[in-house]
């Protein structure tokens, strides 16, 4: 791509001298003047698809062809017949879009907090300190931090750039990830892809790190001025969505050739043609499903927003609705399954583990031979282990700043991959203040490994009286004690007098530092050192997937003048087993997803035998289970894993180009993988998985933007949750449909037999309308507050081609359907039979309530409405109550009769639409006890 006309050729200019044109410096920009420039250059932002407006949501409501066809008849009908109709059927058509209306607008809000959350952050220098922003925020002249795994938020002209990688191939269309430069080009009109001193927003850094000059921002960017030619994004329509479109178009042609039917029928009977035909649009109008697939995308919308809540964010709606579908978790270990943190698990000294002597030393060990330290707000800082020695010797009582003041460091020996032990020099004071207070400083201290008895009369006790002559010793040199002058509060303190004023600690793996300790301190005091019980000790730690690290102590008369000076004939103290630990809520969460017919499989980068060891405690792995490294993985073909994959548990020593020939093996065996992924690397393996998971806290920008979901607390048990409310989801979108198409069933049906049986036509179109409004509108939306059922997960996951009408669900809309249409067919004849009964006011209420009934009975595909209780949903309980009024207050409220036209019903009339409309829900209540047996709907 060549350089456009009146841009600036920034690939051209040096680093300073791009500074200088956009008035920056290296210190970045002070608040204030970006605040400034934030409002001259707007949001660093591309445009996205127009949000719908509160008009356009309006008018979408009367997109459809047949409610227009319905205005138009009602207008014609009240221009020819009763003006009065004609405003009762546009009312009820405007309620409706204003249901509508509120129910999209909530879910568009959700949607857009949704995007808020998933939105870049950028490490940005700001008035000379680092701080980090939304990249949204970013302008012209700002410095910006670029890392591996993060997306480039701006175009950027490099700085720094240490081996650093850049992947260019959503701009450039290059596969090959670009390795940058800061030096300067000399050519202006050169390719993209060439300008290797500049990063563009949207590219990938895949390797080093750098610093960038911001120099374009928005729709400035390269990848804004590819977003000006795009004229629109097309609406993204998830495969349930998709479906019941398809569904919806067939059946909207039945639904026509039957309300033609009952068109013709009509005429035939000798009914006024301006009343069938506006009963045949009012019967198209609420029977055509053609608001489906809008539900649907509302509820998962509604339900993704919910998910939030248990730090689960879907950055794409189709994950809510195959969530249900997942038979195998492919999981990290570290992080998600364990704490992400470094615990010691276990000590074990002279034979004895986790307890006996001498545990002051090896305490004063794990304190010194540290390079961790006390950080803000108490917590430790450092590497992962040390501060989990320095967190357990705290743990015990040790004040570990006192005791480095009062053995300060005064040499050390870094740990090396050669060596694989680490060594720190401490000089060995004591003040008078120090010993003067109690007598536990002295094991504070680590001074004391074995109890000798007071040496009375000593011939030299008078030298001791004077604190200037006390010299604190290392354990197991102990050549005199005394007792403390009278005036020390008479406690009684053995001292342990030495010639050696230097202490050295050692720390390293077992078989670095065994061998090179002569002695071991034990209760007894220090006695010869055989290194190979305590080496097979370490071997058994590790086979139980701890990380084992021995510690040894030495003296020296002088600071030593190399490594091998300071390490020799070193006593060994103890061995220090460490682990990161599983989460307590993993374990749960793992039994739940087994319960679920979900498989939870462990992939890590880790030792065997640590991931062995996390598998069995968290109930991953049984024992005696395989486990399989990444070697093993290598040199099985293709054709002996697809035939293992479904059996491994666990994987170990895995680089994440494996995690996609894992994913592939189960899909290729027709199973539903998610896999979780934090690196660069693992974006691959997201994006092939069925649904890709990534890590919220620890993850980087690529791992995020390959997903659909993201866990914001990077836990396992959060993908469980997630399931749950997954399935949670697609089971109430089941019951709402269930719940519209059977009441639509029953409408038809109604309708369509009452012709046939030489009935007349039992509803009006202001009768159809309103059922529709206010029975499939509060009723039917209610049901999506339903709580996860018992059986929740303890199902197996849904296949993801499973039709959603599977299950018997097709069956119960047919059949409870004609249950309905029975009754208020049989109503209606008997009502027909009597004089003076109201018989159209009878059978527009009995298909009312029923549908009421129905919507309580539906609540639960298997478990009874009466264990549930009916106010365990209190916002349906509450739709149900109000709907009752509503309908009521059409047959007794005079000034609704004429509109409705309806009349007050006696009490025994009512009382027998009232038991009628019951029977409904019997019925329903009756299907859930045959299939709680198996007698029907085998299928699950």
């Amino acid at each position: 791509m060549a350089l456009e006309r009146g841009r600036k050729a920034w690939h051209t200019e040096s680093a300073a001298a791009a500074l200088t044109a956009l008035g920056a410096e290296s210190q970045g920009l002070a608040a204030t003047e970006a605040a400034s420039r934030l409002l001259r250059h707007g949001r660093n932002e591309l445009p996205e698809a127009a949000a719908r407006g509160l008009g356009r949501m309006v008018l979408d409501q009367f997109a459809d062809f047949m409610i227009l066809v319905l205005i138009a008849a009602a207008v014609v009908s009240g221009i020819v017949g009763e003006p009065a109709d004609t405003i009762a059927i546009v009312v009820i058509v405007l309620l409706n879009a204003v249901l509508g209306v509120v129910q999209e607008w909530r879910a568009e809000r959700a949607l857009a907090a949704l995007r808020r959350l998933a939105a870049p952050w950028a490490q940005v220098r700001r008035d000379g300190a680092w701080c980090e922003l939304p990249a949204a925020e970013l302008v012209p002249g700002d410095i910006v931090l670029l890392e591996a795994g993060k997306v480039v938020p701006a175009d950027l002209r490099l700085l720094e750039a240490a081996e650093l990688c850049i992947a260019e191939a959503a701009l450039t269309g290059e596969a090959q990830a670009v390795e940058k430069s800061v030096a300067v080009l000399r050519e202006a009109q050169m390719p993209l892809g060439d300008r290797l001193n500049m990063a563009w927003k949207g590219t990938l850094v895949v390797k080093g790190r750098g610093l960038g000059l911001v120099v374009a921002t928005g729709l400035e960017t390269e990848l804004g001025h590819i977003a000006r030619l795009l004229q629109g994004a097309e609406e993204v329509k998830t495969p349930l969505q998709k479906r019941l479109a398809r569904f919806g178009s067939r059946l909207a042609w039945a639904v026509l050739a039957i309300c033609a039917v009952i068109f013709v029928a009509g005429l035939a009977r000798g009914e006024p043609p301006v009343l069938m035909f506006l009963t045949a649009v009012s019967l198209a109008v609420a029977a055509i499903p053609e608001a489906l697939p809008a539900v649907v995308a509302i509820s998962l919308a509604l339900g993704a927003a919910r998910m939030v809540k248990q730090n689960v964010l879907i950055r794409r709606l189709p994950a809510v609705e195959t969530l249900g579908s997942i038979t195998y978790i492919c999981t990290d270990k570290t992080g998600t399954l364990t704490q992400n943190r470094m615990h010691a698990e276990v000590f074990w000294t002279d034979g004895a583990e986790e307890r006996g002597e001498p545990w002051p030393s090896l305490l004063r060990a794990l304190v010194l031979v540290n390079d961790a330290w006390p950080g803000a707000q108490g917590r430790i800082v450092g590497e992962p282990t040390e501060v989990a020695l320095l967190e357990a010797a705290q743990a015990r009582g040790l004040d570990s700043q006192a005791l480095l003041r009062r053995l300060p460091r005064v040499a050390e020996f870094p740990f090396d991959s050669v060596r694989k032990r680490m060594s720190t020099v401490h000089r060995l004071t004591l003040e008078w203040d120090d010993l003067a207070g109690a007598e536990h400083q002295a094991l504070d201290l680590g001074v004391f490994s074995r109890e000798l008895p007071a040496l009375a009369g000593n011939e030299s006790a008078s030298d001791e009286t004077n604190p200037a002559s006390w010299t604190a010793s290392a354990p197991g040199n102990a050549t005199r004690a005394s007792s403390l002058p009278q005036n020390a509060s008479e406690v009684r303190l053995q001292t342990f007098m030495s010639a050696a004023p230097y202490l050295v600690c050692v720390k390293g793996a077992p078989e670095a530092v065994l061998g090179r300790c002569a002695w071991r301190l034990t209760a007894s005091g220090r006695l010869p050192f055989d290194a190979a019980p305590t080496l097979a000790q370490a071997e058994r730690l590790a086979a139980r997937g701890l990380r084992v690290l021995a510690l040894a102590q030495g003296e020296l008369l002088a600071l030593p003048g190399n490594v091998d000076e300071a390490e020799g004939a070193l006593t060994f103290l103890g061995l220090v087993g460490l682990m990161d630990p599983p989460r307590e809520e993993a374990a749960q969460a793992v039994a739940q997803c087994q319960a679920a017919g979900i498989v939870p499989v462990m992939i890590t980068g880790d030792h065997p035998a640590t991931a062995r060891a996390i598998a069995h405690r968290l109930g991953i792995l049984d024992h005696g289970g395989r486990v399989v490294t990444g070697a093993e993985l290598a040199a099985l073909s293709d054709q002996d894993f697809a035939a293992e994959v479904k059996d491994i548990r666990v994987y170990a020593r895995v680089d994440p180009e494996q995690k996609i020939r894992i994913v592939r093996a189960l899909q290729a065996a027709g199973e539903f993988a998610a896999m979780t992924g934090d690196g660069v690397n693992d974006a691959p393996a997201l994006k092939a998985a069925d649904i890709g998971v990534a890590m919220g806290r620890g993850g980087t920008d690529v791992a995020r933007e390959a997903a659909p979901m993201v866990l914001l607390d990077d836990n396992f048990a959060s993908i469980v949750q997630a399931v749950r409310e997954g399935r949670r989801i697609f089971d109430n979108i089941r019951k709402f449909i269930k719940y519209t198409m059977t009441s639509n069933s029953g409408e038809i049906w109604v309708i369509f037999l009452a012709p046939l049986l030489g009935l007349p036509i039992p509803l009006l179109p202001i009768h159809i309308l309103w059922i529709n409004l206010v029975t499939d509108g509060l009723p039917g939306l209610a049901l999506a507050a339903e709580r996860g059922e018992r059986d929740l997960m303890r199902r197996p996951p849904r296949r993801p081609q499973e039709s959603i009408f599977a299950h018997g669900m097709w069956q119960h809309m047919v059949w409870v359907g004609l249950t309905m249409a029975a009754v208020c067919l049989v109503l209606q004849s008997w009502a027909l039979g009597r004089e003076g009964a109201h018989w159209q006011t009878m059978v527009f209420t009995v298909l009312c309530l029923s549908q009421l009934g129905h919507a309580l009975a539906i609540r639960s595909e298997r478990e009874s409405t009466f264990r549930l209780g009916f106010w365990s949903n209190p916002v349906l309980m509450a739709a149900v109550l109000f709907t009752l009024v509503l309908q009521l207050a059409t047959i007794y409220l005079p000034v609704l009769n004429p509109i409705f036209k309806t009349e007050p019903l006696d009490f025994d009339e009512l009382l027998l639409c009232l038991a009628a409309s019951t029977l409904v829900f019997f019925a329903v209540e009756m299907e859930k006890w045959v299939l709680r047996r198996g007698w029907i709907y085998r299928d699950r």
